[in-house]
């Protein structure tokens, strides 16, 4: 609005003040003319009563006195002489001033004073026939009794007064026009640069900071326009440089692999990163949030991480703890945060241990199974040898049992030893494929045909399933035939008499795909995620079996030959029922590729 504006602050109140001052002249001006006036007036009239006074007393002619009079008085006043009792003369006036006569003199003590000789007198009186009355002077006779009247009506002054009013009145107006023009002109010129001020403070809110505010004058608004220029650089600098903080600070919590959370006083979260964010999402989905971490505008710390932050706001210092959510291993060290030597927060650095703790539980159960895969051949062949060595057996056939003992056992070892060093290599990425064009349908019949034996020693029907025609697939053809053997292997071992075995083969939109399937005793579900890891044996009792001995690193092989030609392998199974296990293979190049 326009009274809300400095233009109509700074114009009311130039005017205000003008028009209060011009009220006040305007008062004692009308105050100081109309007592002029009147003052005036009164001078006047005893002049000219004291001359008609001198005439009076220099002649006595009657027509003379009256006709002198007449021309030395106004002709708007009146001239009334007195002599003695009732000798009275009246001179003639313009208008309708009415004559006065010595009763009416006589009637008023001041003006019958006059008459006494006693002093001169002057007065406003009223005459029935005049609205305003009329100003009358009196001046005694000298040497006689009576007295000169000289007297006209109070219109003359009131309209000289009415006069002077309007005179006054139109000088207030053309002032307050005037103070009008002026104020707006000054207020425009000062509030011109004003509103540039702001529109260019609105320009840096909106965060251009190039914005220039045009230097129009070299007084106090033209220095503050330069001002204003100075904080726009000032201000273009520090935000850029605290953009670059921020985005230094922001690029280094989020390439952080540590999660860290920001908490004020309050106990509200102020900063978070990815990993931070992972761990809430995974409490709240725990906990059963349908908000995943949020609450309102904020996100919500876990209860235990709560009270962890008391307690470092309670005794100022570093907390560790350890905690589990969704399966995965939390280490939280928080730590307060000072504002000198107030404490406003804290900071809290989770760190994810699951993987740290799969290796060292990885670490510890390869040790413990190598251990006993290790312990049991040589406590045999420390037994068979002894044996030997000690004549227990006599005759040639019980020595040469124990010796072929003893070799086998040897070279379960080095195969147990060799498939560790193959599993290292792959493990490392020291793997080499030698990918050749392989045809393979006369691939896999001989891959089976392998096997016939094995499966009709145990009574168990291999079939192989393939379409007529599959063409050539480039791939390592050692490698590949290693997965099928260590598959087929696993599947008759684990296939009852009078069970199946499945080999499948086919051409898919993504690839190769080939499957072993049989009718097993199938894997239990809790075991199915960790099948393609080494040592493990479905059977958890460690018994050796007859016909289901073996180190648990094929598996584990076939997994690294597979993922090595860029493919997945995958393992259904259903326990009593059987298992599949499955490869893809994609399309690759025939060079040989060292990984």
């Amino acid at each position: 609005m326009f009274w809300r504006s400095v233009v109509g602050k700074l114009w009311f109140t130039i005017l205000l003040l003008v028009s209060f001052v011009l009220f006040l002249l305007t008062v004692l001006l009308l105050e100081f003319f109309e007592n002029y006036h009147i003052l005036e007036a009164e001078r006047e009239l005893l002049q000219t009563a004291d001359k008609v006074s001198e005439i009076v007393q220099e002649y006595e002619d009657r027509e003379l006195i009256l006709d002198t009079s007449s021309r030395v008085k106004d002709p708007s006043s009146r001239v009334v002489i007195i002599f003695g009792e009732n000798d009275i003369w009246s001179s003639s006036a313009e208008g309708d001033l009415p004559q006065i006569d010595r009763k009416w003199i006589e009637e008023d003590n001041e003006l019958s004073s006059v008459l006494s000789g006693k002093e001169q007198v002057k007065k406003i009186a009223d005459i029935d026939n005049l609205q305003n009355g009329v100003m009358v002077v009196g001046t005694p006779l000298n040497n006689s009794s009576g007295g000169v009247f000289v007297y006209q009506s109070l219109d003359i002054v009131e309209e000289t007064t009415m006069q002077t009013t309007k005179i006054i009145f139109l000088g207030a107006g053309i002032a307050i026009i005037l103070t009008t023009i002026f104020a707006f002109f000054l207020s425009t010129r000062i509030t011109a640069p004003l509103i540039k001020m702001r529109e260019g403070a609105l320009e840096l809110a909106k965060g251009e900071f190039n914005t220039k505010i045009p230097i129009l004058t070299h007084d106090e608004i033209g220095e503050l326009a330069m001002a204003f220029n100075r904080m726009g650089r000032q201000l273009k600098f520090h935000i850029n440089a605290l953009n670059q903080e921020k985005e230094q600070l922001s690029g280094i919590l989020s390439s952080m692999a540590d999660g860290v959370i920001t908490i004020n006083r309050q106990g509200e979260i102020l900063i978070t990163n990815p990993p931070a964010e992972q761990y809430l999402q995974a409490w709240a989905y725990e906990e059963g949030s349908s908000e995943i971490g949020n609450k309102g505008d904020h996100l919500i710390l876990p209860d235990k991480v709560k009270d962890i932050f008391n307690q470092v706001i309670e005794t100022e210092t570093e907390v560790m703890t350890e905690m589990d959510t969704q399966g995965r291993n939390w280490v939280i060290i928080m730590t307060p945060l000072y504002d000198k030597d107030y404490v406003r927060g804290a900071v809290a650095v989770l760190r994810d241990m699951t993987e740290e703790r799969r290796l060292d539980k990885l670490r510890q159960d390869f040790i413990a199974n190598v251990s006993h895969e290790l312990r049991t051949p040589i406590s045999m062949m420390q037994g068979y040898s002894e044996a030997i060595v000690d004549d227990i057996a006599e005759s040639k056939e019980e020595k040469n049992e124990l010796a072929q003992i003893i070799y086998e056992e040897s070279q379960r070892m080095s195969r147990l030893v060799n498939e560790l060093l193959d599993l290292a290599r792959m493990e490392a990425g020291h793997i080499t494929l030698n990918k050749e064009r392989v045809e393979v349908r006369p691939f896999l019949e001989r891959i089976a045909r392998k096997f016939q034996g094995l499966a009709q020693e145990k009574g168990i029907n291999l079939r192989l399933h393939t379409a007529d025609e599959l063409g050539d697939k480039c791939f390592d053809p050692d490698r590949i035939e290693q997965v099928f053997t260590n598959l087929i292997d696993n599947a008759i071992r684990h296939t009852r008499e009078g069970g199946t075995v499945d080999i499948h083969m086919e051409y898919m939109e993504e690839g190769l795909y080939a499957a072993v399937q049989d009718s097993g005793t199938g894997i239990p579900e809790e075991d199915l995620p960790f099948v393609f890891e080494r040592f493990y044996k479905a059977d958890k009792s460690r018994k050796r079996k007859k016909g289901k001995t073996g180190t648990g690193l094929g598996l584990a092989i076939a997994k690294n030959i597979v993922e090595a030609h860029q493919g997945t392998v995958a393992v259904h199974s259903k326990e009593g029922t059987g298992t599949t296990f499955s490869f893809r293979l994609p399309d690759i190049s025939e060079d040989a590729q060292d990984l």
